[in-house]
């Protein structure tokens, strides 16, 4: 494929099954990054449901609002977390016929990048960092800034030796 892959990681939906203000954020930087990058093939990946939607679904659908054509929206609605979404994402380019040679992109908020771009590195991928807009301005209370911080402090090494150890064993 010659599309440029763009990995939207997911965020939790609210409980009525309508999208976060973060993950309307991570799609529109990936609609921005995709229009000056284009062609690119948009991959949003969260299979936490909520109210019978998946992130995936919910990311999706605005994609197609957007107008993405559905040729090149391929939704990954299993993976319930970052490092299941790090395999099933590898999976799904890998079937789509995509090489570790080819560059990816990947899209997530700034707490949370690191950690995906990391994890699709050590999965094998050439990984190009999306930068973060806000199409919506959300400003987290410290207490709950400080809790992701230290969420991701502590997932972040945990997880990386998750797909370290997935890239043994699959061999």
């Amino acid at each position: 494929m010659s599309a440029l892959p763009v990995i939207i990681f997911g965020a939790a939906l609210n409980p009525d099954g309508s999208p976060s203000v973060a993950l309307l954020n991570r799609v529109h930087s990936a609609l921005v990054f995709g229009a000056a990058h284009g062609p690119v093939v948009y991959i949003p990946t969260g299979g936490v449901p909520q109210n019978g939607q998946t992130e995936a679904d919910v990311m999706a659908s605005h994609l197609l609002k957007a107008g993405i054509a559905p040729e090149y929206i391929l939704p990954e609605p299993t993976a319930g977390d970052t490092f299941d979404s790090a395999v099933a994402c590898t999976r799904l380019l890998r079937l789509a016929g995509y090489s570790t040679a080819q560059p990816i992109a990947v899209v997530s908020s700034p707490l949370h990048l690191p950690r995906c771009v990391l994890l699709m590195r050590l999965a094998g991928w050439k990984v190009q960092a999306v930068p973060f807009l806000r199409a919506q301005s959300h400003v987290p209370n410290m207490r709950k800034k400080f809790l992701r911080i230290a969420h991701e402090c502590l997932a972040l090494p945990w997880d990386a030796l998750l797909v370290l150890g997935w890239r043994i064993v699959r061999r």
